[in-house]
């Protein structure tokens, strides 16, 4: 039973998604290639990396940019050439400029914004339970309404 356990952990392991046609002889560039794979998403399976799923498109595009690497390109170089033909939808960390600043901003402001009408809502509520006192005519109305 352990052994069936251990067989299928290992083969659930993201790890194995890389083929062993995939891997480069180079083991300096197979770093590199694994490096930048962990920052890029696979299209189809969204929150894995290509180097952790097993979608067809994540092997064409592991398949790429080890290409590119070969061909001699820098690592910003050969994620350009893949974000150029597939968006910036596949990087885990999109840049923080142009566009994409105002989706960088927006978590942390509205966070402001929730937090201030929070702040108000409480003091407002707060303002509204504290009880008015009241005047000598209606204080001594209701002395004599309650006989004291």
């Amino acid at each position: 039973m352990r052994r069936l356990v251990l067989i299928l952990a290992l083969l659930a392991a993201p790890a194995w998604a890389v083929q062993p046609d995939e891997v480069l002889d180079d083991p300096a560039l197979e770093q590199r290639a694994r490096e930048i794979s962990e920052g890029l998403r696979c299209p189809v399976c969204r929150n894995e990396s290509i180097d952790e799923s097993n979608a067809g498109i994540s092997k064409d595009l592991r398949v790429k940019l080890r290409e590119r690497l070969v061909a001699g390109d820098s690592d910003e170089e050969a994620v350009q050439y893949l974000v150029d033909r597939y968006g910036e939808f596949i990087l885990f960390s999109p840049p923080k400029e142009g566009a994409n600043l105002v989706l960088w901003l927006a978590g942390p402001a509205l966070l402001l914004v929730a937090a201030g009408v929070g702040y108000g809502t409480v003091r407002a509520r707060a303002a509204a339970r504290t009880p008015e006192t009241l005047s000598d005519d209606e204080q001594a109305r209701l002395n004599e309404i309650m006989g004291s």
